[in-house]
């Protein structure tokens, strides 16, 4: 198989018990090296609980889970991180009384090298500041201190500190300033073409269109519908049924 389409995270049948009710019903899906996956749907649809399933932030799930061969189905969230799965959370989760350079920190790992040989992206905190160049011009100041945006900026670079081979992404574009949202979606481009993949939950199609290769379309905990991001753009009746408000 060629290193380009090799399989980083694979979920199948993927559910996640609640109580009398489940959240998600097997659930399938891949995404491989070097790709922008999108998980689209409406509120409540699943997306956010189908990436902290696969990081390992829910206790009860069932299904198969394997990140880079390894199976990860029933491990705890610092396992699939210290194998290089890098998690954004929606609610940004900086620490407040610690400055940006601090943050950053908290997240620095060693590097990482393929099974090929070959070096993973490395980041230091002067390649973040270029990629994030309003984290740069405050690297004292306080997480408590910034913007929701500014705020969303760090998280992702502190993620990124971890040098992951895949990043999950929770609602990016979710309650920040459209400037940002642009910001968001180049640093999502720069990020794909230094080699990192990225699968991330979207409510915005206009966000995921920028930034993705492919679509999966999540509805009451289910795919119901995936292919090219180009391909679902141009399906008129899958948009209005899943996606519309």
């Amino acid at each position: 198989m060629r290193t380009a389409t090799q399989a980083l995270l694979t979920l199948g049948g993927v559910h996640t018990p609640g109580g009398a009710y489940h959240f998600l019903y097997g659930v399938d899906l891949v995404v491989r090296r070097g790709a922008v996956v999108v998980l689209l749907g409406r509120n409540g649809a699943g997306k956010s609980t189908t990436l902290k399933a696969l990081m390992g932030m829910l206790a009860k799930r069932r299904g198969s889970i394997r990140f880079l061969g390894h199976d990860i189905s029933r491990t705890e969230p610092h396992h699939a991180a210290r194998l290089g799965l890098g998690f954004v959370p929606e609610d940004r989760r900086v620490f407040t009384d610690l400055t940006v350079m601090e943050n950053l920190e908290v997240g620095r790992q060693a590097g990482r090298q393929w099974a090929d040989g070959g070096a993973a992206p490395l980041w230091t905190p002067e390649k973040l500041f270029r990629l994030f160049p309003n984290l740069g011009e405050m690297p004292d100041r306080p997480g408590g201190r910034m913007s929701g945006g500014e705020q969303q900026m760090l998280t992702v670079a502190r993620t990124l500190m971890g040098n992951p081979y895949l990043v999950l992404l929770d609602e990016p574009s979710e309650g920040v300033a459209p400037v940002i949202v642009e910001q968001m979606a180049q640093m999502i481009l720069e990020l794909k073409a230094q080699g990192v993949s990225i699968l991330l939950s979207e409510q915005n199609m206009h966000f995921a269109e920028l930034v993705s290769d492919r679509a999966y379309v999540l509805e009451k905990g289910q795919i119901r519908y995936q292919a090219t991001m180009d391909e679902l753009a141009a399906n008129d009746e899958v948009r209005r049924a899943y996606l519309s408000v």
